[in-house]
């Protein structure tokens, strides 16, 4: 492919569409063309998405690495898709930080392939965390939520 036959316009929408939707990852594919835009998002572990507020800056030694993955309150994605927080758009979230669950509680639903997946707690607790965004893409094995 030449540097010619790329549109640059469509390249620069999706990039914009890459950013406005907070994806990591967009694809367009015609046929005869595709395209993949793919960037990695970096949040210091345990740092809150509050929007509109910059954290202190800090180096990097001093960013504490806490793995939440291995973390047997953490609650994971079973599959691929997108996670969302609540029932359906505008509705209240299924869980917040501070909620007490039970065992069997819908925390998120996933969905693939035009498919709602409930994700159930898999223990009793108190939620203390949520790290995804409502309506995020996610990876089989993700970190959703904490419940200790």
């Amino acid at each position: 492919m030449t540097k010619s036959s790329i549109n640059s316009n469509m390249v620069r929408e999706l990039a914009r569409l890459l950013d406005e939707e907070n994806l990591s990852e967009i694809e367009y594919d015609t046929g005869t063309l595709r395209v993949r835009l793919a960037r990695t998002i970096a949040f210091p572990q345990g740092a809150g998405m509050v929007t509109g507020m910059r954290a202190p800056a800090v180096s990097a030694a001093e960013v504490p690495i806490v793995d939440f993955a291995s973390n047997p309150g953490t609650i994971k994605a079973p599959m691929v898709g997108l996670a969302y927080l609540g029932p359906e758009p505008g509705a209240a979230p299924f869980v917040k930080i501070g909620d007490v669950v039970t065992i069997g509680d819908t925390l998120v639903l996933i969905e693939a392939m035009k498919t709602f997946n409930p994700v159930r707690a898999s223990h009793a607790g108190r939620v203390t965390r949520i790290f995804i965004n409502d309506g995020a893409p996610v990876e089989f094995g993700e970190p959703l939520l904490l419940v200790e």
